[in-house]
C-alpha cells in the first residue's frame, strides 16, 4: 500500500487498495473477491518516543504493526448502481519478513531473488447476500469461503508487475486470477502518489455464482435465465495519495473504478458496468 520512499520515511510491498477492494466483497458489495489478494505494507519509520510501554511498543515495532481505520464507499454488490458506506478498521503486521497478515488474510513469502518475488496467499471470499439489494431477491445467498492462492511479482524501480491466482474453497468454489501493474512515486519526504491498473479473470464457477441466473433463480426473481462463462471479468484502475503526518501517523485516500466486461457485463444482475469506489484511512505505526 505504501511503496518505498527514497527518504526512508516509510516503505512497503503493495497496496491497501487491495484491502479496500477486498472489503468490497463484504455481503452486499461483491466487488472483486478476485483482487482482494493483498500485499500488505509495512512501514520503516523512526522508532516512537520512549514510554512506560517501551518494551511492548518495541515488539510491535519489530513486527511492523500498523493499526488504523476509516471508511470506504462501494457499490452494494458487484454490478449495482447503488452505493453503501462501510467502516473499515484494520491491522497489519509482518513476522520475520516472511509472514504478513492483514484484514484480508495472510501472505507467506516463499522465494525472493533480486527483483522477483513469489508468495503463497491465504484469505477468504465474503460471498453475497440476496437481501443486499432488490435486484438480488430470489437469487439466494452465496456463502463465505476460504481462499488459497499464489502471487508472483517483478519490481522495476517504482513499478511492480504482478500476477496472482486464488481458489475459493466453499462459497462460489471459483478460481480468480489477476494481472496488473502498480506504480508509486514520492513527491516529497511525506507524500506518496500511487496508481494501478489490472485485469481480472474468473472461471465458470465464479462467474456463474455471481453473474449467472439458473432456471430456478429466474422463476423466483423474474430475471431472465443467464449462463455466465469463464473469461475476462473486469478491468480495475485506481489512484491514491498517502501523506505521512509524523513518524507514526499517516493518512491515505484512494479513488478507484472497475469496469465489468464480457459475460459479467452482460448479466441481467448487472445494472451498471462502471463500478466506482473510494477510501479514506488513518493509520498508526508502532
Amino acid at each position: 500500500m505504501f511503496a518505498k520512499m527514497d527518504s526512508g520515511m516509510f516503505a512497503g510491498r503493495a497496496s491497501l487498495a487491495a484491502m479496500a477492494i477486498l472489503f468490497s466483497t463484504h455481503p452486499g458489495a461483491a466487488l472483486a473477491a478476485d483482487a482482494i489478494a493483498v500485499n500488505s505494507d509495512d512501514f520503516t519509520l523512526p522508532p516512537p518516543e520512549p514510554s512506560r510501554f517501551a518494551r511492548f511498543e518495541q515488539k510491535l515495532s519489530d513486527w511492523h504493526v500498523v493499526l488504523g481505520g476509516g471508511a470506504i464507499i462501494v457499490p452494494k454488490y458487484e454490478g449495482s448502481d447503488e452505493f453503501k458506506i462501510m467502516p473499515m478498521p484494520f491491522v497489519t503486521a509482518t513476522f520475520l519478513d516472511v509472514v504478513t497478515i492483514d484484514p484480508t488474510g495472510a501472505n507467506i513469502a516463499i522465494y525472493k531473488q533480486d527483483r522477483f518475488e513469489f508468495s503463497a496467499r491465504l484469505g477468504y471470499e465474503m460471498g453475497r447476500d440476496e437481501d443486499d439489494a432488490d435486484r438480488l431477491r430470489g437469487l439466494g445467498d452465496i456463502g463465505m469461503g476460504a481462499t488459497v492462492g499464489a502471487k508472483a511479482a517483478v519490481n522495476f524501480g517504482p513499478a511492480e508487475i504482478f500476477a496472482q491466482v486464488d481458489k475459493t474453497i466453499g462459497g462460489s468454489d471459483g478460481l480468480v486470477g489477476e494481472i496488473g501493474i502498480e506504480v508509486s512515486q514520492p513527491l516529497s519526504q511525506s507524500l506518496m502518489i500511487s496508481a494501478s491498473a489490472s485485469a481480472v479473470f474468473a472461471d465458470e464457477n465464479h462467474m456463474q455464482a455471481y453473474f449467472g441466473v439458473t432456471p430456478e433463480q429466474s422463476a423466483r426473481s423474474g430475471l431472465a435465465r443467464y449462463d455466465a462463462g469463464a473469461g475476462l471479468k473486469r478491468a480495475d484502475f485506481s489512484i491514491s495519495a498517502t501523506y505521512l503526518l509524523n513518524q507514526n501517523w499517516m493518512v491515505r485516500g484512494e479513488a478507484g473504478i472497475g469496469v465489468l466486461v464480457g459475460d459479467a457485463a452482460d448479466s441481467p444482475i448487472v445494472i451498471d458496468k462502471i463500478q466506482p469506489s473510494g477510501m479514506l484511512l488513518v493509520g498508526y505505526r508502532f
